[in-house]
């Protein structure tokens, strides 16, 4: 399994403080992983994402710091034209409760990704990513691969009056 590193934009919302959203990866943005040039196509997620796969949302890669997961809900990826983008439920806990301190100070290095490669083209030192099987997403500390992403604390959305009004 490989582990691709993304910086991410950091923004603040005081109001949040339970959601974390933005983009986990973005297509056609150029990245040097060692030697060579990498670039993620889209669609590259599709078929992961299609499959209903169970996808880990993590601190720094590490199996045993669970922020989310797709398979409670606590985890919502999507493709769109730009790229992944996600949404977690942050727990009240300890690890949680850090991670939106530390996003909010702007103190997180960035996002990153747990993939196994299906499809890809390679073109000399270029590598073009034209299919992954995406195992799970990290929100990381320090020096991500990727650039063009974003995360930011966001707030739920407060229920309407009138959601209340048929439960009278």
């Amino acid at each position: 399994m490989e582990k691709r590193a993304i910086q991410v934009e950091i923004r603040s919302a005081r109001d949040n403080p339970r959601r974390l959203a933005g983009y986990v990866a973005t297509f056609d943005s150029e990245a040097r992983v060692g030697d060579f040039v990498e670039v993620i196509r889209p669609g590259a997620f599709a078929a992961t994402l299609g499959a209903g796969a169970d996808i880990l949302a993590l601190v720094d890669h590490d199996p045993s710091r669970v922020l989310g997961r797709t398979k409670s809900g606590t985890l919502r990826l999507h493709e769109d034209q730009r790229g992944l983008t996600f949404t977690i439920d942050v727990p009240d806990t300890t690890l949680g409760r850090d991670i939106l301190a530390l996003a909010e100070r702007g103190d997180l290095g960035g996002m990153s990704f747990g993939f196994r490669a299906i499809d890809e083209f390679w073109n000399g030192n270029r590598r073009e990513l034209r299919a992954v099987e995406l195992k799970e997403i990290s929100v990381v500390s320090a020096w991500p691969a990727y650039s063009d992403t974003s995360v930011e604390a966001r707030a739920k959305r407060a229920p309407s009056w009138r959601a209340f009004d048929r439960w009278r």
